[in-house]
């Protein structure tokens, strides 16, 4: 029997150990995409306990919790860290096969080099040691990202965001750089609640009176040079269903005007909208050697009791599982027609479409860039072990492996960085099972290659931002 979560947790043959241990290990991370707080970045925040740490906002441990029985008191309510701590570790030990089991465990190992397991027993001794190392400078916000040697971090932002935390960030001498990425659901969403009041704002921060899509255009224009000047080279797109109808100004043009006069607006009106917005802000990325992110598939704030009481982004999502393919490729189609579409990664949450995403790829890659279009690592209730599986099985089986861009952290945690160390496990094992059986040879200058290539450095050299 292995012991439990050791050197060699997740290798399970020689090869796999190789080369995790020699290649994979100690490279740096490059975390493109997450939700981390750059205000707690620039202020250098200390965390007040490991609760807080821990727990604070990671809507994963809080479905731990919430299929435990746990009260609402002791997840999103007013219960103290403490008791918060206490209900999460009683939970745990029932987490077996979850994810959260093994990445509470990393945070645990490699932050606090805690190597007891949690559990009801243990918490309060764990709560006290960790607390106690969380009081000192080392393990204030910035000394954990260079704990975990990250090289580069891009927040999730809005158009109307001033940036200023970045923006403050790029002046100091650092050992890990910090960018903005685009996050226009907003401007997108023509069809949801509060579109009227957000153009209003849109208009002031970017100086153009917004009355039609042309003005509306503008001011996006307007926003995304002033991400471009701030170091932004993403963009972010929560494509829930895909949306497609010809992209034709005028009847864009009229389903602005009518969003903005309070009228209703058919399903295609709105389609149309969108498809408008996406593809001319594809030529936008494109004029600026920018990278656009689409993460389709999601089916958001499900229980209306809990989204009225505390809002999005909670724990209260799950996967759709309406049909991409048709309308993801004439999206596409669309952005490449005159030559606009831009580097493109696209994220599946439902793995039914792992092969449409896998085959899709294929369509659209060119202009001698490798891996101009990727397939994104499995992406939230898929960035478990048999979900990163499958999406690296069916990427290597329909595409190439070896230009992957790989792990991201989508997080909003700041030790979460343990999740990068779980892929690479996860990606060593699976390239080392297929060296085993005699599937790809055992050339460890050509395997450094591709790990090392997967952990970091295709990033680097697909992105092109300046890491330190």
């Amino acid at each position: 029997m292995k012991p439990f979560m050791d050197a060699d947790f997740l290798l399970e043959n020689d090869v796999a150990k190789k080369l995790y241990h020699d290649y994979a290990e100690a490279m740096p991370i490059y975390d493109y995409h997450c939700h981390i707080s750059p205000r707690m970045i620039a202020e250098n925040h200390q965390f007040a306990n490991i609760g807080e740490l821990m727990l604070g906002g990671d809507h994963y441990k809080w479905r731990v919790m919430l299929s435990n029985g746990v009260d609402e008191k002791y997840i999103r309510g007013d219960a103290s860290w403490f008791e918060k701590w206490m209900a999460f570790a009683s939970s745990l030990k029932y987490a077996i096969g979850n994810p959260m089991y093994h990445w509470t465990h990393l945070e645990l190992q490699r932050v606090f080099g805690i190597t007891e397991i949690l559990s009801e027993k243990t918490a309060e001794d764990i709560w006290n040691r960790a607390n106690a190392l969380l009081a000192t400078e080392e393990y204030r916000c910035r000394g954990l990202i260079e704990k975990f040697g990250v090289k580069l971090i891009c927040t999730t932002d809005d158009p109307i965001d001033n940036l200023e935390y970045q923006i403050a960030l790029a002046k100091e001498d650092t050992s890990f750089k910090v960018y903005p990425a685009w996050r226009p659901d907003k401007v997108i969403n023509i069809d949801r609640a509060g579109f009227v009041d957000y153009m209003n704002i849109l208009s002031r921060v970017s100086g153009v009176r917004i009355l039609n899509v042309d003005a509306m255009m503008q001011a996006l224009e307007n926003r995304l040079d002033y991400f471009h000047a701030a170091g932004a080279r993403l963009s972010d797109h929560a494509l829930d269903t895909v949306p497609y109808a010809k992209p034709d100004p005028a009847v864009a043009g009229e389903a602005f005007r009518k969003a903005m006069s309070g009228e209703e607006l058919t399903v295609a009106e709105a389609d149309a909208y969108k498809t408008y917005v996406l593809v001319n802000l594809a030529r936008m990325y494109k004029a600026r050697g920018w990278v656009q992110q689409y993460h389709i598939g999601a089916m958001r704030n499900n229980n209306p009791r809990m989204f009225a009481q505390y809002g999005p982004d909670v724990g209260f999502d799950s996967i759709d599982d309406t049909c991409i393919a048709q309308n993801l490729s004439r999206l596409l189609a669309d952005e490449e027609r005159e030559g606009n579409l831009p580097k493109t990664i696209l994220y599946c949450l439902n793995p039914k479409d792992n092969y449409v995403i896998g085959t899709m790829l294929g369509n659209f890659q060119g202009e001698g860039i490798p891996g101009k279009i990727q397939f994104g690592s499995g992406w939230w209730f898929c960035d478990q072990q048999f979900g990163m599986i499958e999406q690296m099985k069916s990427l290597s089986s329909l595409g190439l492996l070896g230009r992957f861009v790989g792990m991201l952290t989508d997080s909003r945690s700041f030790i979460s960085y343990t999740r990068h160390e779980y892929f690479r496990r996860i990606l060593c094992n699976l390239i080392g099972k297929w060296v085993e059986n005699g599937e790809y040879p055992e050339d460890y200058e050509v395997l450094g290659e591709i790990v090392k290539g997967i952990c970091y450095n295709n990033a680097v050299e697909y992105f092109g931002m300046d890491v330190k």
